[in-house]
């Protein structure tokens, strides 16, 4: 499996960017995939996972309201959009996959099997 970020950029406070991530490999649709960022000085952290079907998501508390995760399992894509964007969202972004489907452990990285190699987004006030 590889994943690859792609999207990120400079916008403004209160802008917005739509992330993408491609995976190459099979059965797509069976992963959970998950968006974290790292920002400089920081931990990484977790930003939002969808699982395999796309019916379900979950957002960390930060980006609720803000950010929507998506998927299309037609194309092995997921995305993040990201609306009303503010300085403290400006990290670098992973996009990640776990072969273990959906549960509690979605918010950790230690989920996660594969990850991309990461997007920056730089939020100017």
């Amino acid at each position: 499996v590889q994943l690859q970020a792609s999207g990120g950029g400079l916008v403004q406070a209160g802008g917005s960017l739509r992330l993408s991530c491609t995976f190459s490999g099979r059965n797509f649709r069976t992963y959970a995939m998950g968006w974290f960022r790292q920002a400089p000085g920081k931990e990484r952290e977790f930003v939002a996972a969808i699982i395999g079907s796309g019916g379900i998501t979950h957002y960390a508390d930060s980006v609720k309201g803000r950010f929507t995760i998506s998927r299309d399992n037609a194309k092995n894509t997921v995305y993040l959009q990201m609306n009303s964007l503010e300085p403290e969202d400006t990290a670098v972004y992973y996009c990640a996959a776990a072969t273990e489907g959906w549960d509690y452990r979605v918010v950790r990285e230690d989920k996660y099997d594969y990850w991309g190699q990461g997007t920056q987004v730089t939020v100017s006030s």
